[in-house]
């Protein structure tokens, strides 16, 4: 067992990600600073923890991820999209989109992981051009129904968390930053933890080891920096 559980301070310092437990948590403690949590991603590594928890760093092996061209578009979402039911932007309301993310209820959960404290760094990392969102739009009303945010780095763009106030708005999400990340040559999505929901679009799993060594090569690519809304 070559497993142990660091303890974070001030300095930015992630483990190694072979020494997190057998369910993935490497690290508590330090601060969601920005420069952290970009060195975090870069890592392979993301936080996840509740309200009365300190913070938790996790890196899970296997890890789920999805190959933007492999994304499975169902005949039923296919109709969907080609009816233009809905419409989709990107990072033109970032904050409403992580609340909205913290407020839906899941199956088999009770209360948010999206705590104040995580809120407001991700809305510093947004500010910073590092992390966006999917807004989808429903085009009779032109409310916003769905979304999805999530952090970029190099050729990669690390999904946090989705919702959908409507049937399907959030797989359009999903379908619209696959579309577009490919045009910029992304590697992949990263999915974090699979669930038969991910599965059913696409996403797979890999080991730690694959998946380290494939973000390794991808974060060597300039980060997409910016309002992804007039960058694509």
């Amino acid at each position: 067992m070559n497993w142990s559980i660091s303890l974070l301070g001030e300095d930015l310092i992630f483990p190694a990600l072979h020494t997190a437990t057998p369910d993935g948590l490497l690290a508590i403690g330090g601060d969601l600073r920005p420069q952290r949590l970009l060195l975090a991603y870069r890592s392979g590594i993301f936080p996840w923890f509740n309200d009365d928890e300190p913070i938790l760093w996790w890196s899970p092996d296997p890890r789920c991820v999805l190959y933007p061209t492999q994304m499975y578009i169902s005949k039923s979402l296919a109709k969907v999209i080609r009816q233009e039911q809905f419409f989709c932007t990107f990072d033109q309301d970032f904050e409403t989109v992580i609340r909205s993310c913290s407020r839906i209820k899941r199956k088999g959960e009770h209360g948010t992981w999206i705590t104040e404290d995580m809120f407001e760094a991700y809305v510093a990392l947004h500010r910073l051009g590092y992390a966006h969102s999917v807004e989808v739009w429903a085009q009779d009303s032109g409310k916003l129904v769905g979304g999805l945010y999530g952090v970029s780095v190099g050729s990669v763009f690390a999904g946090e968390s989705m919702f959908s106030r409507v049937s399907n708005a959030s797989k359009v999400a999903l379908a619209f930053l696959c579309k577009k990340v490919q045009k910029k040559n992304f590697a992949f999505v990263d999915c974090q933890i699979y669930n038969p929901h991910l599965g059913s679009l696409g996403a797979v799993e890999i080991t730690r080891a694959d998946f380290a060594a494939h973000l390794a090569k991808a974060i060597q690519m300039p980060d997409l920096v910016g309002n992804w809304g007039e960058i694509f």
